[in-house]
This record gives C-alpha cells, sequence and structure tokens, in this order.
C-alpha cells in the first residue's frame, strides 16, 4: 500500500472517522470492538483516491487481538493530537505517525497520464495499524500544512463528545458527523422552536 502526499483529504476523513469510533462518541458503543469490526472499517474506507495505491482492506483481514488493541492505540494518539491542535506538536505527532513507511517515492498520478506524484509506501507485511498509521499521519501533515492547525476541532453539538479535521474549502464545518450530529440539533432547536411557540419549555430529544 502506498498513501500519497496529495491524498491528504482523504487520509484526513479517515483519522476523523477512526477518532469518532470510540465508547466515548458513541455513549458507551464502541465501533471497533473486534478484528470484523476493524476489517469492516477498513472496507468502508478502501485505498486512496485513483485505486492504484493498494487498500487498507488487504492488511485489516489479517488482523487479530494484538492488532485490534495496536489500532485502539493509535486511536488514542490521534484523537490527542486533534484535541490539543499546536502546530509543532501536530507536526512532530504527526511525522512519528508516518514511521511505518519505507521513506518516499514518485508513483504515477492516476489524474494526469505520464505525470508523477509523491508518495509513502507501506512493506508487504505491514500491519492494519501500520497502515492506519501512515494514512492518519500524511492527513494531519497534508492539512497542517495546506490548510493550518485551526482545521482541528471539536464537535459543536452540545451532546457529542466527537472531534474532526476539517476539509472543506470553506473551513466551516461545526459536526464530527454532520448527517448525524448536526441532524440531531436541527431537531433539538426545532422542538425548542415549537414548545417555546406554545409557551412551555422543550421536552428531552
Amino acid at each position: 500500500m502506498q498513501v500519497g502526499f496529495n491524498d491528504y483529504v482523504w487520509a484526513a476523513g479517515v483519522a476523523t472517522d477512526l477518532v469518532n469510533t470510540t465508547a466515548e462518541v458513541w455513549r458507551g458503543d464502541d465501533r471497533l470492538p473486534d478484528a470484523a469490526a476493524l476489517a469492516a472499517f477498513a472496507d468502508l474506507h478502501g485505498g486512496p483516491p485513483g485505486g492504484a495505491s493498494g487498500s487498507l482492506s488487504e492488511p485489516a483481514r489479517r488482523a487479530g487481538p494484538d492488532e485490534l488493541r495496536a489500532v485502539h492505540r493509535l486511536r488514542a494518539a490521534v484523537r490527542e493530537l486533534i484535541d490539543r491542535p499546536d502546530r509543532e506538536r501536530l507536526v512532530s505527532g504527526a511525522t512519528a505517525l508516518t514511521a511505518p513507511a519505507r521513506g518516499a517515492t514518485l508513483i504515477p498520478d492516476p489524474a494526469h497520464e505520464g505525470r508523477t506524484r509523491w508518495a509513502a509506501p507501506l512493506p508487504e507485511d505491514a500491519t492494519a495499524a501500520d497502515a492506519l498509521s501512515l494514512i492518519c499521519g500524511v492527513g494531519i501533515l497534508g492539512v497542517v500544512h495546506n490548510l493550518g492547525e485551526r482545521r482541528f476541532r471539536q464537535c459543536s453539538a452540545p451532546t457529542c463528545r466527537g472531534a474532526f479535521i476539517d476539509t472543506t474549502r470553506p473551513g466551516r464545518r461545526r459536526y464530527c458527523m454532520p448527517d448525524l450530529c448536526g441532524n440531531r440539533v436541527n431537531v433539538a432547536n426545532h422542538r425548542a422552536r415549537r414548545a417555546a411557540a406554545r409557551g412551555r419549555p422543550a421536552g428531552p430529544e
């Protein structure tokens, strides 16, 4: 598997989704409880754009209990970086995450025939934790370099403990899972307005 440096938007999305699988975010329900869940997570995220650089699914299918624990440790480390987005700390932490890579190399650019781009390759025996570590490292470094450290945020939903890396062009993302958290906030606001119109407090969600 190879992760292109230009694929930082995809990589940052994987990092965001990884940190938001914790029981803390899902109110007691860890979304990566076993190797099967890890494989499903990998299948959902596939590989870098272009499809020519390998897939996260391959090492995830080989993962056992020890590997799952390594992914959980990685998840905690990435969340700590997002929670404390000091630029130097982000750079040093993300650089450490790219350690499983075997340096850097040029690969064909799927978006431009005849061109190449920089990528970080993994050895063939790389684990799922190795692959996710490299992906998260590239995502964080790419966002810091191209968008700045202010793109690392906590979810704005009042009842959510999630976090995210905002790679949107305007940089105004507010929720870790917009379809879920944003919808909850909209529903709560709607109920509050309806209750206010009736002259009584809004009930629970």
